[in-house]
């Protein structure tokens, strides 16, 4: 039996899709034995101890999962330069592969009863010179979780990114908003319209905290039944 599986992506980079992303896989594990984090494509590797490359975030998802993959599964594109994955790849000489990415998702829902997955930067990020971040979530064909970071501009990103999801034919499991940014003035407010103009459910509202705690933020979120089941 396959896994069910969400795709994490965001209204911009920085914006916390990797809190949410431990944050959903902690509440997962409350009612799913065999729980994994998968990010296709990382961009800005960093040298560990042992001589070997790793991404923090990579290493974030694999803390807050409760089995272990190989890393071919749970990060197909690990990439050097901290820049837009297109660019990284095209330094490290790496054409990215959907149909790759796509195999590697099937294999580790084979293996597990719940999958998150985390998109790279924004939804419509590059990942090569002809395909995005868009392109990969139609690929992969799975429920999109959304997360706004509250910061000056967000309701605008919010807004096009629900509408460019619902035009690539994926659903919207819901939103989940996070407070990065303590001064914003108005979040409240900022709130209350995207509640209102959302087509989809807010799943939490993730105070400003730092650093940020996955386990605080797992304690926010508000999860319908289709994740817990």
């Amino acid at each position: 039996m396959s896994a069910r599986a969400w795709f994490v992506t965001g209204t911009d980079t920085g914006v916390g899709k990797t809190l949410v992303a431990q944050a959903l896989l902690l509440r997962l594990r409350e009612r799913h034995a065999r729980v994994v984090g998968m990010k296709p494509v990382a961009a800005g590797a960093e040298m560990q101890a042992d001589g070997h490359w790793s991404h923090e975030d990579v290493r974030a998802l694999q803390h807050a999962s409760s089995i272990t993959a190989p890393p071919q599964l749970t990060n197909p594109y690990l990439l050097r330069a901290a820049v837009s994955p297109h660019i990284a790849a095209r330094r490290d000489g790496v054409a990215i592969d959907l149909d790759r990415i796509v195999q590697a998702c099937n294999a580790l829902r084979s293996q597990a009863d719940a999958l998150v997955v985390e998109g790279a930067g924004g939804f419509r990020v590059p990942l090569t010179d002809t395909l995005d971040g868009a392109d990969l979530a139609v690929a992969l064909d799975l429920s999109v979780v959304l997360v706004v970071g509250l910061r000056l501009g967000c309701l605008s990103h919010a807004l096009l990114g629900a509408e460019a999801i619902a035009a690539r034919g994926l659903r919207l499991a819901g939103w989940i908003a996070n407070r990065i940014d303590p001064a914003m003035p108005e979040q409240d407010a900022n709130l209350a319209l995207l509640a209102a103009r959302l087509e989809a459910p807010c799943l939490g509202d993730l105070p400003y905290r730092s650093p940020p705690d996955a386990r605080f933020a797992a304690r926010c979120l508000q999860l319908p039944q289709e994740f817990l089941e």
